[in-house]
């Protein structure tokens, strides 16, 4: 429930408003779902005497994490040791085969809870049947961006259609109280037709929202546009017109110099997947350069299958980890710049930055403390030794997350999603993902 004042007290509240600033000890006050007050302990037990207190001594308390391009799904350790095309071929498109609308809304039923236990308050998922999807995002209480996989080329006749998109569009272009909505999505650049990049351009104007798609993962797609259109990815996604301010493109791994000064230009943000971009041997994305030009990086866990875990707070340890050890600099991967990335920066990527993504007086109440109470993050030091943003990048993980609030509304508390019953979401993703293997062996069968 959301208690008319709520204040979080006494803890490391590490504000991540795009500078440094940090109050250890302070305190965050809650009111009506919104942040009312951030700053010391004794400014704010002077204001919130009435206020129910949750004790947040030893804790982060950060804002709630954004990860910016998410796939549900139920194929976790079952698609191993390929390269990108052959997964993708083998695994994952024979899957969309055979998916149906209850597999597809029990998969996000996981992903989400796995999610929101970790942290993550904000999630934008390229999925399929999302009718489903918009249903557990409002079950579960996180926000949701719900993007469609679009294709429309030959033998791509599985994906979703620019027409399921407009669907989704006109019933959820907002919904649960606006914590979920709609975008337009395509889904690679080699699935769709350029009538539907226009098509998909118009809708998101049509609709007034945002549009995201994948780019740039691999060498042999970057060669292989060229070949195609004379163009790189990027510049061909210029040339059919979906770059903006309210674009995503998710990976981005092989930009040269020129496709980064148009993403800069056109105002379009990047979704970086480190531990996807490692799995699947596709390279270390240009991160600094791109940020440095000024471009919005958020992060993203990628699907459940490329990744095996949907933790943000690792997210950020391999990003950083990444830029170490491809730059051979151990200046770079800052750990205040991958929890910018993982807050603020991704909030901005989703056009949510004005309301969420930070802790300042005004936004909305997405707010998460993490323990640091633990062996391995002792020592917990103060003052010059400050180290508490090094714990939660490099030694932190989703297990150590305690309470999560949504718009103010408690919905994770000692480590326990309190929305929905995990035991139930378990069982039936269980259930659905035997029900998806049985049909896709069956496809299988029936076009070999």
């Amino acid at each position: 429930m959301i208690s008319p004042r709520t204040l979080i007290r006494n803890g490391i509240v590490i504000p991540s408003a795009g500078d440094r600033a940090v109050f250890d000890p302070g305190s965050v006050l809650i009111e009506n779902g919104r942040i009312t007050a951030v700053g010391t302990v004794a400014q704010l037990d002077a204001a919130a005497t009435d206020a129910i207190v949750v004790d947040a001594t030893g804790h982060a308390v950060i804002p709630g994490l954004h990860n910016c391009h998410l796939h549900s799904g139920l194929l976790r350790g079952t698609a191993e040791s390929k390269s990108l095309w052959d997964w993708l071929r083998d695994y994952v498109d024979p899957a969309h085969r055979a998916l149906t609308p209850d597999i597809a809304e029990a998969a996000s039923l996981l992903c989400y809870t796995e999610a929101l236990r970790g942290g993550t308050t904000s999630v934008m998922d390229m999925w399929r049947y999302m009718e489903g999807s918009a249903h557990a995002a409002e079950a579960i209480g996180l926000r949701a961006t719900l993007v469609p996989y679009v294709a429309d080329l030959p033998g791509y006749d599985y994906f979703e259609t620019l027409a399921s998109n407009r669907r989704l569009l006109e019933n959820y272009r907002t919904y649960a109280d606006d914590r979920v909505r709609a975008w337009v999505g395509l889904e690679h650049l080699f699935y769709c037709s350029p009538e539907a990049f226009t098509a998909a351009a118009a809708l998101a104007d049509e609709f007034d929202t945002g549009l995201h798609t994948h780019s740039s993962e691999t060498t042999s797609e970057v060669q292989e546009s060229l070949r195609r259109f004379g163009r790189r990815p990027i510049e061909e996604f210029l040339h059919r017109g979906i770059l903006g301010p309210r674009t995503v493109v998710a990976h981005c791994v092989w930009v040269d110099d020129r496709e980064m000064e148009i993403l800069a230009q056109t105002g379009t943000s990047v979704a970086h997947c480190p531990c996807s971009n490692m799995k699947l041997s596709s390279g270390p994305a240009p991160v600094i350069a791109m940020r440095n030009k000024g471009i919005t990086v958020g992060l993203g866990s990628d699907g459940e299958k490329e990744n095996n875990n949907l933790d943000l707070l690792e997210e950020m340890k391999f990003g950083s980890l990444l830029q170490k050890v491809t730059t051979l600099d151990p200046t770079t991967g800052d750990p205040w710049d991958l929890l910018t990335m993982a807050t603020i920066d991704g909030a901005r990527a989703l056009g949510l930055d004005s309301e969420t993504g930070s802790l300042e007086p005004g936004k909305k109440a997405d707010v998460v403390l993490v323990d640091l109470r633990g062996l391995h993050t002792t020592p917990l030091l103060h003052g010059d030794d400050f180290n508490a943003v090094a714990h939660l990048v490099f030694s932190a993980s989703a297990a150590d997350v305690a309470q999560v609030y949504v718009d103010g509304r408690l919905v994770v508390d000692a480590g326990k999603v309190l929305t929905v019953d995990t035991e139930v979401i378990r069982a039936r993703a269980q259930s659905a993902a035997e029900e998806l293997f049985a049909r896709r062996a069956d496809l299988t069968r029936e076009r070999s």
